[in-house]
């Protein structure tokens, strides 16, 4: 019996110029000034939500058995790990799987409530890939951003399936998608809007 090669995923909520975050991001506004208030500010403000129309997409991002996320999205500290910091998303975080962060400073796994653990991984994103495919089996990788650790992975040819939120303003400067991206194709597999965002998903064509 073979076994399914993990499929790897990318979500990620952008302006419709192309930006998941923008400028002077900081611990009390992770994605940067981007016109919204609160924890996820205006990109992010239909994933907080209880929408029906939104769940869907909410529940797919966190189906993947395995996860891979850049520092950043982590959190705020840099550098050496000097200071306590779990995550953004308090003790039980939405993953209930293992998340591998990408660092260049060592640091021992960190186990959370709800079978959520960071492992931390200084070896670059395709020692994080094969680390994620092996905890996921036959399930599904998911990139869960931000945009640099994308770029990365896109750039690297490692992306099957990008999910883009796209929410409707612009953003004019910050992290973007797609930056130092050799040219990719794109096969759009379905589109869906909502209130606030439209759900794009694309295959990447090899």
């Amino acid at each position: 019996m073979t076994t399914r090669r993990a499929r790897v995923t990318c979500d990620l909520s952008v302006s419709v110029d192309g930006y998941s975050a923008g400028l002077n991001q900081s611990e009390e506004r992770p994605f940067g000034d981007d016109g919204g208030d609160g924890w996820g500010g205006r990109l992010h403000a239909w994933f907080a939500g209880t929408s029906e129309e939104n769940r869907a997409e909410v529940n797919r991002m966190t189906a993947a058995r395995a996860f891979i996320m850049g520092r950043n999205m982590f959190g705020p500290v840099r550098g050496e790990w000097d200071r306590e910091w779990n995550g953004w998303w308090g003790d039980d975080p939405p993953f209930h799987g293992p998340v591998f962060v990408l660092t260049h400073h060592p640091r021992d796994p960190q186990p959370m409530d709800g079978g959520t653990t960071f492992h931390f991984v200084t070896d670059g994103i395709e020692s994080a890939l094969a680390r994620a495919r092996e905890a996921a089996g036959d399930g599904d990788v998911a990139v869960q951003g931000g945009a640099t650790t994308a770029n990365q992975y896109l750039a690297a040819g490692l992306i099957d399936e990008l999910r883009l939120h796209i929410v409707p303003f612009t953003l004019g400067a910050g992290t973007r998608l797609f930056d130092g991206v050799p040219p990719l194709g794109l096969e759009q597999a379905e589109s869906r809007a909502a209130t606030s965002v439209t759900h794009v998903t694309y295959r990447v064509l090899p």
